[in-house]
């Protein structure tokens, strides 16, 4: 291979031939040089390889692979070892077929339930999106196999998703859209980035310079490679001179056209090619050679341990769980037999083997029966059961890649069994499956316990059942808010707008972040999750170590009678910023496993970012004087333990202009002063006593820019010198400085 990564000795139309793919999955090679193909594939639950008829869109076979839970429950884990070992589990698969790159993960926000796509995604929160992301690109490429952080940015919906433009402010990108991608990108460093399909603010993705240079490399330090989506470029030349290396899949050989054309008109500098070309060298230089053994069965029962850690405990009234093995259990739903356990589209796994819960769970219980639902016997084997177990959920046709969903019920029919069966049974527990938020409404009350496995893999159906069973205690907890009403998300009167066009007017007020702030209810919140066993918290301590940081400490016991784990998070409250701020957010978490009566001291980390808000008028990171409330949360609505703690921020001296407003310069620290003294010195006695008491005058003025003040002034006979306000301005400038990053 060229030494150093350099393109040394390629001919211009050899060195395009490497920037655009080779075909559907592979880059392209030039023996003559030593440039070998690289194999690319989809993630990021399993890989998906196709050997014969490719596609994007999952339409086509693939080799058989593991398919493991995908990042919708793995987010419900709330556990970076779960995501770091389904990681490297797959980049022991990718190795060994000679993948050198994985698609994924995906860390795109939840910002609607209706998105098609969310089962590829972790959460509605940044922090635990990039947390698990972060430890999933670790652990995949300690394999040797590069990971492809997908789809940046603000790619969250799949209606008109190849050209809609998103409307979005900076702030929201910089606390919502972009954190996930920028604590992968710092931390972990991933081989390639892929940007989205979407346009933001009206440009393309693919050809966003701001994006795929300023903020990802110059900003973020990002060092690998940018790869498009599937067919996401429109313009080839623009998009390469937006930071975008590689296009994919192949084009017959017309993208490296235009590359050459431009090149030699002057359009293009050749230097920009030679860049990517680097950057295409360097993510072939990383590739290693194939192979490695990869165990099937040990495979599969890693995937049936990380789906146990997924599945949330939603409701468990009368103590109907953990099932007893000597109960009658009636089993009803085709889900049980069939398991949904995976979304459509480019993810869609081929998997080696399928477990059901319906196996599983007569495995382990002594009297089972089974309906499917479709037949009357559903509710006589109900009736005659201790205990029903109603398998419910969507179908891969209700949400996949390339559509967005219209709704969050369940089908109709599956509402009427539930509650056909909840008033038929003794008692009965609803098991759900489903890659999207599902409506928990019009049978919630019906019933008696409710598991909720969103999808969970190859191996979900044995895992629900040990769930089911108690062989397993429930640890999950919600990733995103369950609505009590799709009206209540604060997407809804957005999404997926209209005319090419989606307006985020929610701003930073994503998922629990409006509910807890605009105080609307919701059926389950963020971070819920129950057990079978009991967690107390106390002795909660919050420590400054600096102007901007802090330690969180925290005493938690397994107050019950079973192992279990719990999720320590911990949420920041606080009024300190200028600007509209969440109730809360979650700013820390950590899972921790405790025997019967253990109790643990955990600490925590909040760093300067866990206090902090975006300025764009200083286009940077605030943290602002003032007091925070540091918060223990079962959820984002249950506030266990809280504590108070006042750090001394930023010193922010802003640079007034003569369109600064009044307020802002009278309470300018440096300047405010002297402007008051000069504008007094100025007044006459009269004029003097009705400022001091016109109160609302100075309310109704405070607003003004400092350029139509000044006319209001003159117009009522009072005029500062001339080389006033350009004085005080250079004043500002002076006293000012930077503060932070």
């Amino acid at each position: 291979m060229t030494s150093q990564n350099e393109p040394t000795g390629l001919t211009l139309e050899q060195k395009a031939s490497l920037l655009s793919g080779r075909d559907f999955w592979h880059t392209e090679a030039i023996e003559a040089a030593g440039i070998p193909s690289i194999m690319l594939s989809d993630g990021p639950h399993g890989l998906r390889r196709q050997d014969s008829e490719a596609d994007n869109l999952g339409v086509h076979d693939s080799v058989s692979a593991t398919c493991f839970p995908p990042s919708v429950a793995v987010g419900s884990s709330w556990d970076p070892d779960v995501a770091a070992r389904i990681g490297a589990a797959i980049g022991r698969e990718a190795r060994a077929a000679g993948v050198s790159v994985v698609l994924g993960p995906g860390v795109n926000i939840k910002r609607s339930p209706l998105c098609g796509r969310n089962f590829e995604y972790y959460s509605e929160d940044p922090l635990l999106s990039g947390v698990l992301a972060s430890a999933y690109v670790r652990a995949m490429q300690a394999e040797g196999v590069g990971a492809s952080l997908k789809h940046f940015a603000a790619n969250n919906q799949e209606t008109d998703r190849m050209r809609v433009s998103v409307e979005v402010d900076e702030r929201t990108l910089r606390e919502i859209y972009f954190p996930a991608f920028e604590r992968v990108v710092t931390e972990a460093h991933p081989a390639t980035v892929m940007c989205s399909y979407n346009r933001v603010n009206g440009v393309y993705a693919a050809q966003n310079r701001r994006l795929l240079t300023e903020v990802l490399r110059d900003e973020w330090g990002f060092d690998g490679a940018v790869v498009s989506d599937w067919g996401a470029v429109n313009d080839r030349v623009a998009a390469l001179a937006a930071g975008l290396d590689l296009e994919m899949p192949g084009t017959g050989g017309s993208g490296d056209a235009e590359i050459v054309a431009a090149v030699r008109s002057g359009e293009l500098d050749e230097a920009v090619v030679d860049r990517s070309v680097g950057r295409l060298l360097a993510l072939i230089d990383r590739a290693v050679p194939s192979g490695g053994d990869v165990d099937p069965d040990e495979q599969h029962r890693l995937a049936k341990e990380v789906a146990a850690d997924c599945a949330v405990l939603l409701k468990n009234d009368r103590g109907t769980l953990p099932l007893a093995t000597r109960s009658a259990v009636a089993v009803i739903g085709e889900f049980a037999a069939n398991p949904r356990f995976q979304g459509g589209g480019s993810s869609h796994v081929n998997p080696t083997r399928v477990d059901t819960a319906l196996d599983a769970i007569r495995a382990l219980g002594e009297s089972v029966t089974y309906a499917s639902g479709l037949a009357g016997n559903a509710i006589e084997i109900a009736r005659e059961a201790d205990v029903a177990v109603v398998f419910a959920g969507l179908g891969e046709r209700d949400e996949s890649e390339g559509f967005d969903r219209d709704t969050i019920d369940l089908p109709a029919a599956q509402v009427e069994l539930i509650k056909a069966v909840a008033a038929a049974s003794k008692r009965t527990v609803v098991v759900l499956s489903h890659g999207g938020v599902v409506s928990l409404e019009g049978w919630h009350d019906d019933v008696d316990a409710i598991l909720d496995g969103w999808l969970l893999g190859q191996a979900g159906g044995s895992a629900l059942a040990d769930l089911l069973f108690g062989v397993t205690n429930p640890s999950g907890h919600l990733a995103e808010s369950i609505p009590l009403r799709l009206q209540d998300n604060p997407s809804y009167l957005n999404f997926p707008g209209e005319s090419g066009h989606v307006r985020y007017g929610e701003g930073v007020m994503v998922g629990y972040r409006y509910y807890e702030t605009a105080e609307v209810a919701v059926r389950y919140p963020f971070g819920h999750g129950l057990s079978y066993t009991n967690f107390e918290t106390a002795g909660l301590t919050v420590t400054a170590t600096g102007d901007d940081s802090a330690t969180v400490a925290v005493n938690v016991t397994n107050t019950g009678t079973r192992a279990g784990k719990h999720v320590v998070q911990v949420y920041v409250a606080t009024d300190a910023a200028p600007v509209r701020s969440p109730a809360r957010e979650l700013r820390a978490f950590t899972k921790i496993f405790l025997e019967p009566g253990e109790t643990r001291r955990v600490e925590l980390t909040l760093d300067r970012r866990a206090f902090a808000w975006y300025d764009i008028g200083l286009s940077r990171w605030v943290v602002s004087p003032g007091d925070y409330t540091v918060q223990i949360g079962r959820s984002a609505a249950q506030i266990v333990a809280e504590a108070p703690i006042t750090l001394a921020g930023d010193l922010i001296i802003p640079v007034l202009s003569i369109d600064s407003t009044v307020e802002e310069w009278f309470g300018h620290p440096i300047v405010g002063l002297e402007l008051g003294e000069l504008l007094a010195a100025n007044l006459t006695d009269g004029q003097s006593k009705q400022a001091r008491d016109s109160a609302d005058w100075m309310r109704m003025v405070a607003s003004m820019p400092m350029r139509q003040f000044t006319k209001l002034m003159a117009y009522r006979g009072v005029e500062l010198p001339t080389d006033a306000l350009p004085r005080l301005i250079e004043l500002s400038k002076d006293g000012a400085r930077p503060s932070g990053s």
